[in-house]
Order: C-alpha cells, then sequence, then structure tokens
C-alpha cells in the first residue's frame, strides 16, 4: 500500500473535507483517507492511482500539492463508525441557522445575515450529498451535486441583485443589534460543528486548538457581519451591511462551481 500526504492549503473547515471525499470516490484504488484540517493535510492511503489522485486533488482549487509518498504496511486506520450520525449533527446544525438567519435577515433588512444563511444552506447541502448519497453510485452523488451547485448559484444571484437595488435606493437601516447577536449565535453553532466533526476523528482530537476555529471561513464570515453591524451603527449607514452580503454571496458561488466540478 502507498501513503501519500497532501498539504491542502484552503481546506479551512469540515467542509472542504466533504468536497474532497466526493472527489476521492471515483478511485477505486483508495482504501483510506485521513483528514488533519488543523494542519491543512491530507494523507491518502491506495495501492495506485497515484498521478490520477494528484491531478484530482489539484483540480480542486484548495491549494492541494504533494508532500511525500512512500510505501506502507498500515492496515489498521480505525474507521469512525459515527461518521454518520456526526454528519447529521453538524446538518442539522447549519440548517436550523440557515433558518434562523434567513428570518432574522428578513425582519433586520440585513443582506449580511442573508448572504450567511444561504453560505449555511450551501454547507448544509455539502452535509447532506455526503449523507444521502452514501453508498450510491458515483453517478448518483454527481447528479445530486450538480443540482445542489446550480441551486447554490440562483440564490447567491438572487442575493447579489437585491443588493444592487438597496445599494441604489434609498432603503431602511439594517437592525445591527439583530445582526451582531445573530452572527455571535451562528460563530459559536460554527465552532460546535467544527469541535465535533474534530472530535470524530479520534480522541486525541477532542480538545483542538481554539486558533484552528478562526482558520474557518465561516467563522470569518460570522466575524465580518458582527463588524459591518457595528459599522451599520457608527456611521448610520447600509453600505456596511451591503459590502459584507457582496462578499458571501462570491464566497457561495465560488464553493458552488466545486460543487458543480465534482459533477462533470
Amino acid at each position: 500500500m502507498i501513503k501519500t500526504i497532501f498539504k491542502i492549503t484552503k481546506m479551512d473547515c469540515p467542509s472542504e473535507e466533504n468536497l474532497i471525499r466526493m472527489k476521492m470516490d471515483e478511485f477505486s484504488s483508495i482504501t483510506h483517507l485521513d483528514f488533519d484540517i488543523t494542519n491543512r493535510k491530507l494523507t491518502v492511503f491506495h495501492f495506485d492511482q497515484l498521478i490520477q489522485i494528484e491531478k484530482a486533488i489539484v483540480e480542486l482549487n484548495l491549494g492541494g500539492k504533494k508532500i511525500s509518498s512512500e510505501k506502507t504496511d498500515q492496515t489498521n486506520f480505525g474507521e469512525n463508525k459515527n461518521q454518520k450520525k456526526t454528519l447529521w449533527s453538524v446538518l442539522i446544525i447549519n440548517f436550523s441557522f440557515f433558518i434562523i438567519e434567513i428570518v432574522s435577515g428578513l425582519i433586520s433588512r440585513s443582506m449580511g445575515l442573508i448572504a450567511d444563511s444561504i453560505d449555511m444552506l450551501a454547507d448544509s447541502l455539502v452535509y447532506g450529498i455526503s449523507l444521502f448519497a452514501v453508498g450510491g453510485t458515483v453517478i448518483k452523488k454527481k447528479k445530486i451535486a450538480k443540482i445542489a451547485g446550480y441551486f447554490q448559484i440562483t440564490l447567491a444571484i438572487i442575493g447579489f441583485i437585491e443588493v444592487l437595488r438597496r445599494f441604489f435606493e434609498n432603503e431602511k437601516l439594517p437592525s445591527f443589534s439583530i445582526m451582531i447577536f445573530i452572527s455571535i449565535l451562528a460563530l459559536i453553532a460554527n465552532g460546535i460543528c467544527l469541535y465535533i466533526l474534530q472530535k470524530s476523528k479520534s480522541k486525541e482530537e477532542a480538545h483542538m486548538k481554539a486558533s484552528m476555529i478562526f482558520t474557518s471561513n465561516d467563522i470569518i464570515i460570522n466575524l465580518g457581519v458582527i463588524f459591518a453591524g457595528i459599522l451599520v451603527h457608527l456611521f448610520s449607514s447600509n453600505k456596511p451591511d451591503l459590502i459584507i452580503g457582496t462578499i458571501v454571496f462570491v464566497l457561495v458561488i465560488q464553493g458552488a462551481f466545486r460543487i458543480l466540478k465534482l459533477s462533470k
């Protein structure tokens, strides 16, 4: 068996992990994948197809680069039997906050919250693909991925149109207090999701470093919405909210294109 280690510089959260897992499903020679989100590393245990696997990692545009490749006698990987339960947990948390943030965003008139809710939905879709396509064929998974990708793009485009409308028309200021409060709750929820996923890998990961949480794109987005809420209050302007909303919609579209690549 061959043990190949990749550095994945843009693997900031478990969403990227699930995207990589879906891509690696194409290779029958792979026996195990070991993800280290903390250090942004992926270890692939396989029998063959090294060139094809490396090419597939690079094509995901997550900054993947091969570090080393060597033969190994390792056969015991300690597979996590509770992986499905773990995915269900983070799926429920993400989807719940999608509903909370979309409702709060509409009530508070905050595009930042609405955009973040769609980002939460995007994560839910990735986890959903992993769950509902478990045991299915590669073709089935690609079909689901294509639907999810186009759905994300549609929502993001609608969001962009609304941002432009609000930018050129006189709109009431979004409620900065709701923006900040809900984003703090979402920040905590994302931290819990990341903790649950890391804890599921092994007992050693149960007490992860706090700094790892803040490498997550989702955490950064939450902090961005909080900061935008503060600026809305200080300058009595909706522009900070529209700017953070635009940035998040761009991230959602980027994620959608990554998913669509898996459907080809």
